[in-house]
């Protein structure tokens, strides 16, 4: 198994991959669903379960926010409409993919002012990795979706794992449940919420990588978070 060290020195030496550019149709398409995410928002009625104790006003720690690929929808109106409340100066970079539906994705993200770095297990991530713990030294909150971009679907990577080792940030999980959603045939059964929903949000307990942490360490607490993050979600 690679040390996260090892995957930095790959990432500088293997060359730069560019990610799939945005198209202007595509553009269009991000612009329609951050409109439509906002006009939901107001229909949506939220109920908050905070165990992190790590997003509260003044709080000097960033964090590292782990949620499922088919929680994706809500979870950046969970961070303006909870986190942001509560740390208004703090910005956030979150992990997505190089391919042409993550170029979407990413100019979703830039409409609600969150920074997109672009990269997977299977194109950039060791790059993505890197740029991540740049954007934690600017004392950026992290998100990842641990078990994306093709599965399987709440099966954790071990790519979060490295991140919170190399950057010294808790791993915040993060689930909710919602009472009226479609779930379409995707990998994931990606969950699309419906007007009027109730959404039931939780922030698990952190959990911390120790920077000398061994292989064997790693996986145990790859294998935490994952059982966590499965026990916070109801589908």
């Amino acid at each position: 198994m690679d040390r996260p060290e090892s995957k930095i020195q790959k990432a500088k030496s293997s060359g730069v991959v560019v990610p799939h550019p945005v198209t202007w149709h595509r553009k269009a398409a991000a612009f329609l669903i951050f409109s439509f995410l906002r006009l939901l928002n107001a229909t949506l009625r939220y109920r908050w379960q905070d165990q992190s104790g790590l997003i509260e006003e003044g709080a000097h720690e960033t964090v590292i926010f782990s949620i499922w690929h088919n929680r994706l929808a809500l979870s950046l109106l969970i961070h303006r409409n909870y986190v942001l409340k509560r740390q208004p100066a703090r910005r956030l970079a979150a992990l997505v993919s190089a391919s042409r539906d993550g170029g979407l994705l990413a100019r979703v993200l830039e409409h609600f002012g969150v920074q997109p770095v672009r990269g997977s297990t299977s194109r950039r991530g060791p790059q993505a990795l890197l740029e991540l713990t740049r954007w934690a030294e600017q004392n950026y909150h992290l998100a990842i979706t641990p078990d994306g971009p093709r599965g399987p679907c709440y099966v954790v990577q071990e790519g979060i794992i490295s991140l919170a080792q190399l950057t010294g940030r808790p791993i915040v999980p993060v689930s909710y449940y919602l009472n009226w959603k479609i779930r379409p045939k995707s990998w994931d059964r990606f969950q699309i919420p419906l007007p009027l929903a109730r959404v039931e949000v939780v922030f698990g307990q952190p959990i911390r990588v120790p920077r000398d942490a061994t292989d064997s360490e790693r996986e145990t607490l790859r294998q935490q978070l994952e059982q966590s993050m499965r026990e916070m979600t109801r589908d």
